[in-house]
């Protein structure tokens, strides 16, 4: 089985490594990730068509580099950018400090919990109580628009509107 051909910018690689090491160090002022974009400067060369003609090698391993730290740029400003659209919607701070807003597992199960009592309370309710409550509190009605939509009055809205909040606040149905 033949090999692969090389591409002809691996030795140049191999030989200008160390010269590459020192030109990302000084664009990025620490060792920090030198490694791994030297890898994948490697990789990205690797995956050349080993026809690609290459007219000034050096130059181009020089051009691949500045990519790859632009590129690291543009996705640590996506990601930044990112992370604090999230931050603004799930936290809010005090002082210095992020403060999660969201409630705890238990909290929520607790809430599932309360909330599938309510609806449970809210079915037993008489079928008056329960279309007049649904209608001012899910429809957004008016005491006045739910007594003429039904045409009753309005203090027998308001009274079973009491009734359902009684009902539901004591967590019981009949």
């Amino acid at each position: 089985m033949a090999a692969e051909p090389e591409h002809v910018l691996i030795p140049v690689y191999l030989e200008q490594r160390d010269a590459l090491a020192r030109f990302l160090r000084a664009r990025l002022g620490s060792d920090t990730d030198i490694e791994d974009l030297l890898q994948d400067l490697y990789l990205k060369i690797v995956s050349l068509d080993p026809d690609y003609a290459v007219t000034e090698p050096r130059a181009f391993l020089y051009r691949l580099a500045s990519n790859l730290l632009l590129d690291r740029a543009r996705s640590g400003r996506r990601a930044r950018v990112r992370d604090t659209a999230w931050r603004q919607v799930a936290h809010h701070s005090e002082g210095a400090e992020d403060v999660n807003d969201s409630p705890s597992a238990e909290t929520a199960v607790m809430d599932r919990q309360r909330l599938r009592g309510l609806l449970t309370t809210l079915d037993t309710l008489p079928e008056r109580t329960r279309s007049i409550f649904r209608m001012h509190k899910f429809d957004g009605l008016s005491y006045a628009e739910v007594a003429a939509t039904l045409g009753i009055s309005r203090s027998s809205v308001e009274k079973h509107m009491m009734e359902a909040l009684r009902r539901l606040a004591s967590g019981r149905g009949a």
